[in-house]
């Protein structure tokens, strides 16, 4: 990212366009010609997010730029799904399950495959810190496990369900995992996240301060019309989803993609650009994030309302889960990456979407 005094006029319209848009939507609710203007809109956000992201991401520096694009797009997904959840009453008390699921799938298989395969088709091979990735993998496994799959196999009340102690013990270990993690990416074990690169982007003077701040005020301001845009779309995606037939866990996978669009493009677009570490802590970062700070807060949410909660991942999905997380540790465990990793995470991710759809 080239330095610059000054902030492309576009990616401050867009958010500015955005919130237009949200505003139309809330003065004329249910007019169908809206929803193309807000589909646009919720596009040009998520594109000015990235850009934002990545200006901060090169004042700030490696991990933490990475950590804040992670953070800030999983703070939004929480506050849609908790949205969505209340509002639509306790027949959707598995959109949590699914979106979290929806989310891994799409980071560890679409978005890494994406960047992996982007990657080796402009550099034939990359490379990245294993020591790191492996400490992320470890952490994810053990979220993923203790948050997805073990409500199934619990004797207190019947799976997928915890009971409150169990939902409070499960969201407080997610915490400490999450923290731990965090703790080691950027203060204990910092040069497990960063690697030498020849890029000379890389090395580019960082932006000034009052551009950085600006970029962090419109950071916000863009994960927030993308939040409520996704929020006032999601009633039109679900009645699409309902008349093509389709199972309701397609909602959380809408929900998911549009959430993760904006680290998707970054990470891809760092690939590209032979910055597969970047790429890496994105991904992985967000994954974490996205169990590690989802399940504890909607865990106290619903526990305070009394509302119940299912977490348990079905047959299907936890067969998909576990190889995914095989795959993940075999492509991840050698610091270095071909296409062909790539290939292999693009199939699994092919083939998880099309049983969503197909189950």
């Amino acid at each position: 990212m080239a330095t610059s005094n000054k902030l492309p006029a576009w990616t401050i319209w867009s958010p500015l366009a955005a919130w237009a848009a949200f505003g139309l939507g809330l003065m004329l609710p249910g007019q169908g010609w809206l929803v193309a203007i807000m589909a646009a809109a919720l596009a040009g956000a998520v594109f000015s997010a990235v850009h934002h992201a990545e200006v901060v991401a090169h004042k700030v520096g490696e991990p933490f730029g990475t950590l804040v694009l992670a953070i800030a797009v999983t703070v939004i997904e929480v506050a849609l799904i908790v949205s969505v959840m209340l509002s639509a009453g306790p027949e959707k008390a598995g959109l949590a399950r699914d979106t979290v699921f929806a989310a891994v799938m799409i980071i560890c298989n679409g978005i890494v495959g994406m960047c992996l395969f982007v990657g080796g088709l402009h550099h034939r091979e990359q490379e990245f810190q294993a020591p790191g990735a492996k400490a992320a993998m470890a952490v994810l496994v053990a979220l993923l496990v203790r948050t997805m799959v073990l409500p199934n196999f619990t004797s207190s009340t019947p799976g997928p369900m915890l009971t409150s102690s169990q939902l409070a013990f499960s969201g407080l270990m997610s915490l400490v995992l999450y923290g731990s993690f965090v703790f080691v990416q950027t203060v204990r074990h910092r040069d497990y996240f960063l690697v030498e690169s020849s890029d000379e982007n890389v090395h580019a003077e960082p932006p000034p301060g009052r551009v950085a701040a600006a970029s962090g005020v419109l950071l916000v301001v863009c994960l927030v019309a993308v939040v409520g845009l996704a929020k006032m779309l999601s009633p039109s995606v679900e009645a699409a989803v309902a008349a093509a037939g389709l199972p309701p866990a397609v909602v959380g996978v809408v929900i998911a993609a549009l959430v993760l669009l904006p680290e998707g493009l970054a990470a891809l677009r760092a690939a590209r650009l032979d910055r597969l570490q970047t790429s890496m802590n994105l991904a992985l970062g967000s994954a974490l994030a996205s169990i590690g700070l989802t399940i504890p807060t909607v865990a106290v949410v619903f526990i305070g309302l009394g509302r119940p909660l299912e977490l348990g991942l079905g047959p299907k999905e936890m067969v998909l889960l576990f190889l995914t997380m095989i795959v993940a540790s075999l492509t991840l465990g050698s610091g270095r990456t071909t296409i062909l990793q790539g290939v292999v995470h693009l199939v699994i991710f092919a083939a998880y979407l099309f049983l969503t759809i197909v189950p």
